[in-house]
């Protein structure tokens, strides 16, 4: 991408903060659309978990392969993909990412195997994984920086309108219509989505460009295997993203295990409920995301020390639920405990965007693509874990789920873990960023040399979202 040739501050970020306005909602709409329709890809197979085992003729085990790939190519994917926008821009990266998954949606519908359906499942992952640190990129190109944390939240209430789609009209089309047809005129969205983002999409507004990169500058790694290390090296060192991967990878999994693939069949199987029902309380769980979503946005833009209570306070109350809904007395638990248990994990999608939140302040607009590419990681790390025990647990003890799910505490409690060691350095150093004062239009300099003229450029404004002058104006998820 190039350069603006709007004056800079000194440290290298953008000249202030995107004004927004409404080309800047009309383009990331386009983004937050690819999204939107890859979400709709990525969750098709929760609500025909039950109809690939018949038509593929696997066990327990092998259906959750496929989510299990899917998601394995989709973390392993993040830190490549944050490279990637950070380089190339978010605009290639989205176009590449509707080709895959356009492609793997469209090859799972006619694959005549179960091998060549999970590779159409893996085909989809990589390209799903494209998108949604592409969009958190939109949002901190065209918005102002204090708008990041609803920003993201809104991006996240979209992806969740996907989820309700699967579950509200993937499911009935593909028990009227069968599964070849339902997955292949799913696929044309795919299509649909291409066309504008081909013709209208820009990474940024005219005169927001990040700063060039020359070969050889100071600090810039000519080679790109520099880049590479350099960017990943930087990113993990600050705890504050390290933070965010343990706020991620403990709230996101219950919901995403419940909505992805093992939701319906514990529904069905160990609780009767019909599938007609079943998917009433999928959707549920989507439509108290997308409230939840707004709320959280809004608390925690305007008080950031709500982030740990927050997305700990989701974590207990989705242990409590869960844990009343299996030891439950009796085959199975009440309808008015599953309402409430699906109302709870509602929050876990929220919460989870809480991690990027601790991400986006302890690193520059530079490494912003990488740092959300760890952080993204984290939860989709803990969905294929979860994925993975319950379908071996499922299949050794003959479909116990009380068993099976008891998986959820064991990582709730490894996360919990980690975010109490990582907090306090995190918000430490946040704090220490948030007491730096703006520097003079000069840059730091030995005292016997003489001051070095710089251009006119207007006083760089640093939001309260955005506290470190080194980065005014940079990404925030």
């Amino acid at each position: 991408m190039s350069g603006s040739a709007n004056a800079r501050p000194a440290g290298g970020g953008l000249p202030a903060d995107p004004p927004g306005g409404r080309r800047a909602v009309a383009v990331w709409g386009i983004g937050v659309a690819v999204y939107f329709v890859a979400v709709i890809f990525r969750t098709s197979l929760g609500v025909a978990g039950l109809d690939a085992a018949d038509r593929f003729h696997v066990n327990a085990s092998a259906l959750a392969t496929f989510s299990l790939l899917q998601l394995l190519v989709y973390a392993g994917m993040q830190i490549p993909v944050g490279l990637m926008v950070d380089r190339l821009g978010t605009k290639k990266v989205l176009t590449l990412g509707a080709v895959l998954f356009t492609a793997g949606q469209l090859g799972f519908a006619l694959s005549p195997s179960y091998e060549m359906a999970l590779a159409a499942r893996a085909l989809l992952g990589c390209g799903d994984a494209m998108t949604f640190i592409s969009v958190l990129r939109l949002g901190t190109r065209w918005f102002p920086a204090r708008r990041g944390p609803l920003m993201a939240q809104l991006a996240g209430l979209v992806g969740m309108a996907g989820n309700l789609v699967s579950t509200l009209v993937l499911a009935p089309v593909l028990h009227g219509v069968g599964w070849t047809a339902a997955f292949a005129g799913s696929a044309v969205a795919g299509l649909v989505v291409l066309v504008p983002l081909t013709l209208f999409l820009r990474d940024h507004p005219e005169g927001y460009g990040p700063a060039p990169r020359a070969a050889g500058a100071p600090g810039v790694p000519a080679a790109r295997g520099g880049f590479v290390r350099r960017q990943i090296r930087e990113s993990w060192a600050e705890p504050g993203t390290r933070l965010g991967l343990w706020v991620h990878f403990t709230t996101q999994f219950p919901a995403m295990v419940f909505l992805l693939l093992w939701g319906m069949p514990f529904l069905v199987e160990a609780q009767g409920l019909s599938r007609t029902t079943a998917g009433g309380l999928l959707t549920l769980v989507v439509a108290s995301n997308m409230v939840l979503g707004l709320v959280y946005g809004q608390i925690v833009g305007r008080r950031q020390s709500a982030r740990i209570p927050l997305a700990l306070g989701t974590v207990g109350l989705t242990a409590l639920l869960w844990a009343s809904v299996l030891a439950y007395p009796g085959d199975r638990a009440p309808m008015w405990l599953l309402v409430a248990l699906c109302l709870v994990l509602g929050g876990c999608g929220p919460a989870s965007m809480i991690g990027f939140d601790f991400a986006r302040p302890a690193n520059p607009a530079e490494r912003q693509g990488t740092a959300s590419g760890i952080t993204n990681m984290g939860g989709f790390i803990a969905s294929m874990t979860t994925l993975l025990a319950v379908g071996i647990l499922l299949d050794a003890t003959g479909d116990n789920y009380r068993v099976a799910f008891s998986t959820v505490f064991v990582l709730e409690a490894l996360g919990v873990t980690s975010i109490l060691r990582l907090r306090p350095r995190a918000l430490a150093r946040e704090a220490a960023r948030g007491r730096v004062t703006v520097p003079a239009q000069e840059p730091d300099r030995e005292p016997d040399q003489e001051p070095r003229q710089e251009p006119h450029q207007e006083p760089q404004p640093v939001s309260r979202a955005c506290p470190l002058p080194e980065t005014a104006g940079r990404e925030a998820p």
